[in-house]
């Protein structure tokens, strides 16, 4: 009877340093992102950077998240959700070496890139490995760790990232806000190697690759354009790459329903494509992601490279986002699926609000520590709006597709953000290109802010049609 509790025992504890082996993992990679947009004018100053390549440094990393993130999920169910995990968690520290090593631009750009790929192979394995090795008495509590995990990282991330920038630990400058990953990914590797369970495999349907090349490249086709047309004086190449960026997505659309009529896997169900209120969700997820990316992308320039102020300070501005964003689903949460069509209008308002005062103040010459009260408007508003809308979008998608509605939601919030960083910082740096003083700086800032602003102003009409819709369907 002791040995049998004593194996109970042993088992629920090794569950649960499985977990934080898991989320650790998670922590370092929303980490990582928040905290390089405070490093940016680090980099720019210690690798001679341009304005273009600055942008490609976050670009790249999201742009090869959305692609990897599908393709990725199918394949740990394939060959192991354990093992795909621990070659994501080996990857994403190995390129994090890189990126701290980075002699030059290029390199840093490159290594960026795989990053994203690694982080979308262990991101995806996460919570189904959860799913799998806890008892349902104990899933809700290690799935609600997994909110306050993403938040604490969210909410970290600014400040990490100001102090570290700012502390120049040994004067290596930028380089130790990817060189801190190296000590968290091997505790990671180190957890997930010793203490994750053996799980079978669930498929043996190899992911759609053919269909994810031809996303990837579609995606691309439209985001570097967009990136380097500026510094090459918008050639007619730039043009046409978007016009093949078109061309590619309906080749891509084509192939995906070519292979829902063989029976074949495929990286987007075609059936998810035929709700308009899951694509109109999906449309809304990317566009207000690409206003909040290109927003804060800009704002860390314009708070250190324009009004000259300390990484620190400014982390602990753009800080009361992430804030927000935890008070609100945790004020929301208790309503479930109720006033769905409500909280998304009102909390849309307030994300508008919110912006315009942001873009008042940056114009109006005004004290930047005063942003910290629209920023905290901001980030109630975008955590009450995420959760409901995902509700929303999730409930019209059936069981067995719910896993790639979820993972659609998440990689065109990714593509959306790396279109509006591309967007944004070609109206930012085009205002800087007449020079860099703090006036203009001021009016690049609030010329870009208008994307976000009048995006924002059109989900919000886009909020009411959709819960409507959802009422009435």
């Amino acid at each position: 009877m002791s040995l049998l509790f004593d194996g109970a025992t042993r088992e629920r504890r090794n569950r649960w340093a499985a977990l934080a082996a898991l989320y650790l993992a998670m922590f370092m990679n929303i980490l990582d992102v928040s905290v390089v947009n405070l490093a940016l004018p680090s980099i720019r100053q210690g690798l001679g950077a341009t304005d273009t390549q600055l942008e490609w440094v976050l670009v790249v990393y999201v742009l090869a998240f959305a692609a990897g993130l599908l393709p990725f999920g199918r394949f740990g169910d394939v060959v192991g959700r354990g093992r795909v995990f621990r070659w994501g968690v080996a990857g994403f520290t190995a390129s994090s070496l890189a990126c701290g090593l980075a002699p030059d631009i290029g390199t840093l750009i490159t290594a960026r890139g795989l990053q994203g790929l690694c982080a979308a192979m262990m991101v995806p394995q996460v919570l189904a490995i959860v799913h799998v090795i806890f008892p349902a008495e104990e899933k809700g509590k290690a799935i609600g760790l997994f909110g306050s995990i993403s938040a604490l990282g969210a909410v970290a991330g600014p400040l990490v990232g100001g102090a570290i920038v700012a502390a120049d630990i040994f004067g290596l400058g930028w380089r130790p806000i990817f060189l801190i990953n190296l000590p968290v990914g091997l505790i990671s590797l180190a957890g997930a190697l010793r203490f994750l369970p053996h799980l079978e495999t669930e498929s043996r349907v190899m992911p759609d690759w053919s269909g994810t090349f031809l996303f990837a490249l579609a995606v691309l086709a439209l985001v570097f354009p967009l990136v380097e047309g500026r510094q090459f004086g918008w050639p007619f190449w730039c043009f046409a790459l978007m016009g093949l960026s078109a061309v590619l997505a309906v080749l891509f659309y084509r192939l995906q329903v070519q292979k829902a009529r063989l029976g074949q896997a495929q990286l987007l169900p075609v059936l998810l494509t035929g709700d308009r209120v899951f694509v109109a969700g999906v449309a809304f997820v990317a566009l207000f992601f690409s206003g909040l990316a290109g927003m804060f992308f800009m704002m860390a320039l314009f708070l250190q490279a324009g009004l000259g102020l300390s990484p620190m300070t400014a982390g602990l501005i753009l800080a009361p986002h992430p804030v927000g964003v935890i008070l609100a689903s945790a004020m929301t949460g208790r309503f479930g699926s109720r006033y769905q069509a409500v909280r998304i209008s009102l909390a849309m308002l307030a994300v508008f609000c919110g912006l315009v005062a942001v873009r008042l103040l940056v114009s109006d010459g005004l004290s930047a520590s005063l942003l910290v009260v629209p920023f905290l408007i901001v980030g109630l508003g975008t955590g009450t709006t995420i959760p409901a809308l995902f509700q929303l979008v999730l409930s019209r998608v059936s069981g067995p597709d719910a896993g790639a509605g979820s993972g659609v939601l998440q990689a065109f919030q990714q593509i959306g953000m790396a279109l509006g960083i591309a967007v944004q910082g070609q109206i930012f740096f085009q205002v800087l290109a007449a020079g860099r003083s703090e006036a203009l700086y001021r009016d690049a800032a609030a010329a870009a802010l208008l994307y976000p602003v009048s995006s924002c102003f059109a989900l919000a009409v886009l909020a009411v049609g959709l819960a409507c819709k959802f009422r009435s369907g």
